[in-house]
């Protein structure tokens, strides 16, 4: 029996006592700028600074194919990468809803974590002649083509499934008319429409910050049940403006489908963690990100039903069949 009490507690002890795996490398799938991009470094530089892992994580871009590129190189070649995870978004789960990563599926990946939620924001130059989402609206309803979107989703991705959600609700016959045009990242979908070249923004309010500091975009809406906090509380609500449409885009992570249990068992513990950490609440706070944590077994259930939503979402809007 004592010997049986020894190799328990001997058990017990190297489980609890797993170091921190070696973390080289944080994948944002697309270019600097976005919220991907934003998702890594920030939870990368936090997870250093607070000690939760022994050296810095480097961020690496790989853009393509709406985050295409880089779910097919973790599947094909990272799968036992100990040293690896990947931001998501349900931009990522839009993607694997519509099919669109060919011949891969969210079951190729393990979920690990969502830390807070982006909210969704329609904007345009601070010269446009829009001064709110009823005059866009009504522009829309007059003409469907006759403003022209910008965002970082693919066509009929998480950004485009904004502006479609948000028209169909105010009203706009045809909306599946509306122009949309995809850019690798939330920068690049601003710049362009800062340049004059398309008319509008759709993305996320953690991509646009800069530009709405700065004076350069004004937001017309933010897709959110109630404004939020400052300094954004000067936003109005799509739905104050009669529209109501509501569209959160998680930020979290995903990781390859090999690693060992004690890798991913040691991010869900390290990712609670963060997610109560006072200087992550600030960097939310400061980004305009709002509370929304999951992790585990109930953040992959979530994953998969939010994949079935968007599925039926997709098809009653005429982006997919």
């Amino acid at each position: 029996m004592k010997k049986f009490a020894s190799v328990v507690l001997l058990s017990l002890f190297a489980s609890s006592s797993f170091a921190a795996p070696t973390i080289k490398e944080c994948l944002a799938p697309a270019g600097p700028g976005g919220g991907w991009d934003f998702t890594c470094r920030s939870v990368s530089k936090l997870l250093f600074e607070e000690k939760l892992v022994p050296n810095p994580i480097q961020t690496v871009n790989m853009a393509g194919a709406g985050g295409g590129v880089a779910f097919a190189h973790v599947v094909s070649k990272r799968k036992k990468d100990d040293g690896l995870f990947v931001a998501a978004s349900t931009a990522t789960t839009t993607r694997l809803a519509q099919g669109q990563f060919k011949g891969m599926n969210a079951d190729m990946v393990k979920w690990v974590a969502a830390i807070g939620a982006d909210y969704g924001v329609i904007a345009v130059k601070k010269d446009a002649p829009y001064q709110n989402l009823t005059e866009l609206m009504d522009a829309l309803k007059k003409d469907p083509s006759a403003v022209k979107f910008a965002g970082a989703s693919s066509v009929g991705g998480w950004d485009h499934l904004k502006v479609l959600m948000a028209a169909q609700e105010a009203g706009v016959d045809n909306a599946k008319d509306i122009r949309y045009l995809s850019f690798n990242n939330g920068g690049d979908a601003i710049t362009k429409v800062l340049g004059g070249h398309l008319d509008a923004f759709t993305g996320d309010i953690s991509e646009a910050q800069g530009f709405i500091q700065s004076g350069d975009l004004r937001v017309l809406a933010v897709l959110a049940d109630e404004r939020l906090p400052a300094p954004y509380d000067a936003i109005p609500t799509a739905k104050e403006q009669g529209v109501n449409t509501t569209a959160a885009n998680w930020r979290g992570f995903y990781l390859p489908k090999e690693i060992s249990d004690d890798t991913y068992n040691w991010w869900v513990t390290t990712l609670d963690k963060l997610n109560d950490d006072p200087k992550w609440k600030a960097v939310m706070a400061q980004n305009g990100l709002m509370p929304f944590h999951k992790s585990g077994a109930a953040f992959t259930d979530y994953v998969n039903t939010q994949i079935a939503d968007i599925q039926a979402i997709s098809k009653s809007l005429g982006v997919m069949k």
